[in-house]
């Protein structure tokens, strides 16, 4: 009870472990604390407590190239029971006809399926795939694996290298002008814009063209943990008690406490002080950090302003319906396309770049649209999430936390809107009438409620809007994981890069963190200005 830690990190989601794991490594002792029952925060993976067997993936599920993150091999995840499965048929969305607009892990076959729906489309796929793939190698992925620059400096860096300058002529544009631009069938518009809406980017706004580009470019596809999703969160577990860090659960943080004008521990909702002689971290969203955590005597004015002001995603929250299954669902489009059964991400109800308009207004107006919605037979795969024999299935759609207004309306409605999605399934898939042992659903008030970090339901903790990019996330003079009160850094995915399991909130404040303490690493990556200037 009276230990003193060097660092002690608030909220153990997959951010927390991987920021342990290093501070661990480097001879820190450190110690994770979540209010939670078990570590993780959306690496979660539910038994269904009325059918015992069934295993459901419940927030997070898939996960983009997790194996290529370099946390996922510095911390030699795999030795600690990682394992992951990366689908061929990556992704294939299914018109209301029975097409089918496919994305392999072999670039020569998702071309070959855009050529069915348009020739000019696919050559326009592979020229941006071709043009694209250096910035995505040499410009985008070493920017998220570091801690970002300044707006000006990174401006000027990369208005020197005709990478660069390439980079923020496209980053120019909005997703939607740069789908209009350059691409003609409004299916391939639909697909496109749907996986640029997964990193939930608005599509409006201007200086996230790029983001069209960079996905055709990247070779990081779509993954699945074996054992479920919580099986990464049980090996960062096993990196972090390994490294010498403890993990506290069923521990609610009140305040961060600040002794000398330093942040010294952290006060828990039953009094108890846990010490720290070094620092603190929060991964935490800025309202809980700055504005619940923290004294208000300890806050300027001007600071609690902007973390008043911090915006999260309209169109992030996330509806789930999930089942349990005699079998698999078989799709009516796999007569013409058998390949489509083993599809791994399957997208429903999407068959025209017009309704995105259609389901902003909704979401603006608090009112359900039709339904778009996209999922996964997890058990095809990985035979271990379900018993002998049986499956288990979801599908996600994104809709309105305020629900007519008000949130706490899901409670009443979530069960009927599961029933709407299943109906559009069963069209798809019409074996699923007599398959369906039992569902649940969930609900963006649902997310909230679990992971109160993700305010509003919003899975990225975060919008991009707003200016909340890059060294202004999450909002200027906060964005390099520092905070105004020495000692208090910050780790989530309100920083840079942002949400979705990629880690890299946790690596880079890593980075700066060891920096500040003098400590040298062998894995940090080097400086991206040094990257950047010596583009050619």
């Amino acid at each position: 009870m009276n230990t003193v830690y060097d660092g002690i990190i608030i909220g153990a989601g997959h951010n927390g472990l991987i920021l342990a794991s290093y501070l661990g490594k480097a001879g820190l002792k450190i110690l994770l604390i979540d209010r939670k029952h078990v570590a993780g925060g959306g690496l979660s993976t539910l038994e269904d407590p009325r059918h015992p067997g069934f295993l459901h993936n419940t927030h997070a599920f898939f996960q983009r190239a997790v194996t290529s993150m370099p946390w996922y091999a510095d911390l030699e995840l795999e030795r600690h029971g990682a394992k992951y499965i990366e689908p061929e048929l990556n992704v294939a969305l299914i018109t209301s006809d029975n097409r089918a607009l496919e994305w392999w892990t072999d670039i020569g076959r998702t071309v070959a399926s855009f050529e069915q729906f348009s020739k000019r489309d696919a050559d326009t796929l592979k020229r941006w795939q071709n043009e694209f793939v250096p910035i995505v190698q040499n410009i985008l992925g070493p920017e998220g694996r570091s801690p970002p620059l300044p707006p000006q400096e990174r401006r000027a860096l990369l208005s020197k290298s005709a990478a660069g300058r390439r980079l923020m002529e496209v980053s120019a544009l909005s997703p939607l002008e740069f789908v209009h631009q350059e691409i003609e069938n409004p299916t391939v518009k639909a697909g496109l814009l749907f996986f640029n809406g997964l990193r939930e980017v608005d599509l409006r706004v201007k200086g996230f063209g790029h983001h069209i580009a960079a996905l055709l470019a990247s070779p990081a596809k779509a993954q699945m943990s074996r054992g479920g999703t919580a099986a990464l969160a049980r090996a960062l577990e096993s990196s972090v008690r390994e490294s010498g860090g403890s993990i506290r659960l069923l521990t609610t943080p009140k305040r961060i406490v600040v002794e000398n004008g330093k942040a010294i521990g952290v006060e828990t909702d039953d009094g108890e002080v846990l010490r720290a002689k070094q620092f603190v971290v929060s991964s935490l969203n800025p309202h809980q950090t700055y504005l619940d955590m923290l004294d208000v005597s300890l806050v300027p004015r001007e600071i609690r302003e902007q973390a008043k002001a911090f915006q999260y995603n309209l169109l992030a929250p996330l509806f789930a319906l999930n089942l349990n299954l005699a079998e698999p669902p078989r799709y009516a489009a796999s007569a013409a396309n058998p390949q489509l059964d083993r599809a791994f991400m399957v997208i429903m109800g999407l068959d025209h770049v017009d309704q995105f308009s259609d389901i902003v207004r909704h979401h603006e107006a608090g009112t359900v649209p039709p339904t778009v919605m996209w999922g996964a037979c997890p058990t095809v795969f990985d035979a271990s999430q379900a018993p002998a024999g049986k499956h288990t299935a979801f599908m996600w759609e994104k809709l309105p936390y305020y629900l007519n207004g008000n949130p706490a309306n899901w409670d009443g409605a979530g069960e009927a809107h599961g029933r709407k999605m299943l109906d559009l399934w069963k069209r798809h898939a019409p074996n699923l009438e007599g398959a369906v042992i039992d569902s649940f659903t969930r609900t963006p008030l649902d997310t909230e409620r679990s992971l109160p970090n993700m305010r509003e339901g919003d899975l990225l903790v975060g919008a991009f809007t707003h200016g909340q990019v890059g060294y202004d996330r999450p909002f200027p003079g906060a964005g390099h994981y520092r905070t105004h009160v020495p000692g208090l850094y910050l780790c989530g995915s309100s920083s840079h890069p942002g949400g979705n399991v990629t880690g890299l909130p946790g690596y880079n404040a890593a980075q700066v963190l060891l920096a500040d303490l003098g400590i040298k690493t062998d894995w940090a990556p080097p400086p991206i200005a040094d990257r950047l200037a010596a583009l050619s």
